[in-house]
């Protein structure tokens, strides 16, 4: 990352936390004044256990080579997430990338030169909602962790249904082949895949093909947030 992309970003964490100032937001998790997420509802977000094995990436050929989550999606981390989804508070995006980075701590020796790509939306849900959480998302993440952000190299071609409510079969024929990546921009790079929510990885596998298929290096998936999978939900 260049220092004119870290100044930019630190600008803009420094314009979120005069504007908290001024205009002091009410917690998502709790509704309390004073902060986008207030210490007692940060205090018990559920972050998943480092190394817990949440998706079996060998199962999928050509999908992701390995998948990381930081939290359970439920309580303060599920109100955060929807809010920034569905309510347009945007600036949930740098709240939650800060918290997230901190607790993952450094990037591995392997994502140190990686390209930070989101999974993109189709066109019309971009145009309907005005921006694409993932992009935020992974936009923090990158600047905090020194990394390239391309929010570019991976489209979406074509709308696909919510993945909500499907079956895991149905979630995979769901966006099976929707995705294209620019092989100029991605081509022998590593990506570290980021996306707010998973459930059966079924995007994130199909992003990673599409990368792959182009040439990309090995496709590192990242969830904000993980929803729950039977007998794999616990405080961590």
């Amino acid at each position: 990352m260049t220092g004119w992309s870290a100044w930019i970003g630190s600008l803009r964490r420094g314009l979120w936390s005069l504007a908290d100032v001024v205009f002091p937001p009410g917690c998502a998790g709790c509704g309390e004044l004073g902060a986008a997420l207030c210490e007692t509802c940060r205090g018990g977000l559920n972050w998943v256990p480092r190394g817990q094995r949440l998706l079996d990436t060998q199962a999928v050929p050509g999908g992701l080579d390995d998948f990381t989550a930081a939290l359970w999606f439920d309580g303060a981390a599920q109100k955060a997430l929807h809010r920034l989804k569905y309510r347009h508070d945007v600036g949930l995006a740098e709240t939650l990338a800060g918290l997230v980075s901190e607790h993952l701590g450094p990037v591995p020796a392997e994502l140190r030169s990686a390209l930070v790509v989101p999974v993109p939306l189709s066109p019309t849900r971009l145009s309907e909602r005005g921006y694409n959480q993932a992009a935020l998302l992974a936009r923090g993440l990158a600047e905090r962790w020194g990394l390239i952000h391309a929010p570019t190299a991976l489209v979406r071609m074509r709308s696909t249904r919510s993945q909500v409510g499907l079956t895991r079969a149905d979630r995979q024929a769901n966006v099976q082949g929707a995705f294209s990546a620019e092989a100029r921009r991605v081509e022998s790079r590593s990506i570290l895949l980021v996306d707010d929510t998973c459930t059966t990885g079924a995007t994130l596998h199909d992003c990673a093909r599409a990368l792959k298929a182009v040439g990309s290096g090995p496709v590192y998936g990242l969830a904000i947030a993980q929803a729950a999978l039977r007998g794999r939900h616990g405080k961590g």
